[in-house]
């Protein structure tokens, strides 16, 4: 078998661990109303890249943690993941029909239930992380933390926020930036950390995957605003279009400035990881999720 066979059927037993131990987590029939248990399920276990729980397990491998030790987390930052998709899609936020090739949880379920099941998950995910009895206590509810921090007042939610109340306002690019860090970096950098903290990593490493996961952040927000724009529902797997009314780096930069940055993301990024050894795996793995960028200019 060559390297690229064999790192991409890691990425697939890693992919497939995630999806059994989400399943293992998710509420069963039976312990909570039924219509309810259903669309947490049907918004955790549908079908997905598993970006950031493979960041997790990916870095803590990197730094010599057992991929096991690290699924719970992983585990727990998909569930924040498939919540704030929940919420972000409501009516009264971006009311949006499609996400990840199958129709909304409002639109399956009801708008009450999309709600509850958010607001379940987020609760999972923190109550995942504190039973993780293979970690010790102490870096449960530093995970914790983050995760929280990550969903706050200076995250998720912050980053929602702005982008409903200011939709209509003129951006500069840092305005930008700041606005894709929250909605979107702020929990990547947190996963990456997460890795890197579960393997024990050194102060500057986890600095280090800190900054990588800021920058792929921004570079991921730059290349779903470029989905938006140019993309189309069948490849996309959801809405576009939805961007239109608002400022992001492509309507400011025009499609060609808008891959400049996001390549410079994506350069700054892996600089980071060189600091500390190059972190090959996850870099590598993250290359392959913007594969086609360029043929796509």
């Amino acid at each position: 078998m060559d390297d690229n066979a064999a790192f991409f059927q890691r990425l697939e037993a890693l992919r497939g661990s995630v999806d059994r131990r989400l399943a293992e987590l998710a509420p069963r029939p039976g312990s909570a109303p039924d219509r309810l248990v259903e669309a947490v399920r049907y918004a955790v276990l549908s079908p997905g890249k598993r970006f950031r729980p493979m960041l997790v397990l990916l870095t803590a491998s990197q730094f010599g943690a057992a991929e096991t030790l690290a699924l719970d987390t992983a585990c727990a930052f998909e569930m924040v993941h498939a919540a704030s998709l929940i919420l972000d899609d409501l009516p009264s936020m971006d009311n949006a029909g499609l996400r990840r090739g199958l129709p909304t949880i409002h639109r399956a379920y009801d708008e009450a239930t999309a709600i509850l099941a958010g607001v379940g998950l987020l609760n999972l995910a923190y109550a995942t992380v504190a039973a993780d009895e293979g970690l010790p206590g102490p870096l449960r509810a530093e995970i914790a933390g983050r995760i929280a921090a990550s969903v706050g007042f200076s995250g998720l939610i912050a980053g929602q926020a702005r982008d409903l109340f200011d939709r209509d306002q003129l951006r500069d690019l840092p305005a930008i930036d700041r606005l894709n860090h929250e909605k979107t970096g702020v929990l990547i950098m947190a996963a990456a950390q997460a890795g890197a903290r579960i393997a024990s990593a050194p102060a500057p490493a986890v600095e280090a995957v800190g900054e990588f996961g800021w920058r792929m952040g921004l570079a991921f927000q730059i290349r779903d605003d470029l989905i938006d724009a140019e993309g189309s529902v069948e490849a996309a797997g959801k809405d576009v279009g939805q961007d239109a009314s608002m400022t992001t780096a492509v309507s400011l930069l025009g499609l060609a400035g808008a891959r400049a940055v996001m390549e410079g993301h994506l350069t700054a990024g892996r600089a980071a990881l060189d600091q500390v050894g190059g972190c090959e795996l996850v870099a590598r793995y993250v290359e392959r999720l913007f594969v086609g960028r360029k043929a796509a200019a």
